[in-house]
């Protein structure tokens, strides 16, 4: 692993606490942003630009989790907690006397559009439309803005990611209350004011058909770690496990690591009215999202959990006798 200073921003969530021990348990210095718990406020600019100034490495992870109703004000603060501290990091780069070598900002791969026909990938795949791509196009043009040569940007277009917590702590509960089954799309009413908003989930795959591409949160760091001694990655780079699966197989897998042998189908209506009391979007489990490494790939990484079955064991692991 490099040395040097590791600054991070968005330090408090389910990536940057991992990272942060990671980083730490190799002998690195590292320096958290966050609202609260960590070491900088975002309202501190003066002690961001101090940071990043003799750091080698800047992560950037800070925004609104989309786990949310897409409500007006959702919607608003999901982009201003993504835009501003984005800028925030950039501006703090543009004045530093010595800049990070790599800047790794966090975007995602929803940026794609819904794909039952092929792979995207980050020199072949199509960019989508909607809210949730309306966010990824703005972040990552918030990441690109600022003209900085002696620093290397990457947006990382991560897939859902895998690990102790995450999406897997609400995917286990429903698993062992029988209701682990597919989850189908169909048919759904969809107002004129969500249509308008770009937060409609139109109609897709069928029968649990919706690709589910993943990455496994070790590999996530891995991958941190690769682009470090990799100075030609730039631009995308889509983290993504190189064996995506469908959503029936996904969820067959998770039962079959947690012995569960019911898995009652959920159909849209179910989803739907779920989301609600969840108060969550159906879009994040419905979207077809097939998506590849290229990049990686081509230059040489290798996953250390590049199959489900494994990477949902893994992460199981910490919690078997929970």
């Amino acid at each position: 692993m490099s040395a040097g200073t590791v600054v991070i921003g968005g330090s408090t969530g389910f990536m940057g606490q991992f990272l942060r021990a990671r980083l730490q348990a190799a002998g690195r210095e590292v320096i958290t942003i966050s609202r609260s718990g960590a070491d900088i406020r975002w309202t501190e600019q003066s002690a961001i630009d101090r940071a990043v100034d003799g750091a080698s490495l800047v992560i950037g992870l800070a925004g609104k989790s989309v786990n949310c109703r897409y409500t007006p004000e959702n919607r608003a603060e999901i982009f201003r907690s993504r835009l501003e501290t984005t800028a925030s990091l950039s501006a703090a780069i543009a004045r530093a006397a010595a800049p990070p070598a790599l800047w790794v900002n966090s975007s995602t791969a929803t940026i794609y559009r819904h794909a039952e026909d092929r792979p995207m990938t980050e020199s072949t795949g199509e960019i989508g439309t909607g809210f949730s791509v309306d966010v990824a196009k703005a972040w990552e043009k918030a990441l690109f803005a600022d003209d900085l040569p002696p620093t290397r940007r990457v947006a990382l277009r991560s897939t859902i990611v895998l690990g102790d917590g995450g999406v897997l702590g609400p995917v286990k509960q429903l698993t062992r209350l029988g209701l682990g089954g597919a989850q189908w799309d169909g048919r759904w009413p969809i107002s004129a004011a969500r249509r308008a908003a770009g937060t409609a989930h139109l109609p897709g795959a069928r029968r649990g058909r919706q690709r589910f591409s993943w990455v496994h949160i070790e590999d996530v760091a891995r991958i941190i770690e690769f682009l470090e001694r990799t100075p030609e990655l730039d631009g995308p780079v889509n983290a993504a496990a190189p064996n995506p699966v469908d959503n029936t197989e996904f969820m067959a897998t998770v039962r079959r690591v947690l012995g569960s042998r019911i898995g009652v189908p959920m159909p849209r209506w179910m989803l739907e009215l779920g989301a609600i009391g969840m108060r969550t979007e159906t879009e994040l489990i419905l979207k077809s999202r097939w998506v590849l490494p290229e990049k990686l790939t081509a230059a040489g990484f290798e996953f250390r959990h590049p199959t489900l079955e494994e990477a949902v064991r893994a992460s199981f692991d910490r919690e078997t006798a929970a």
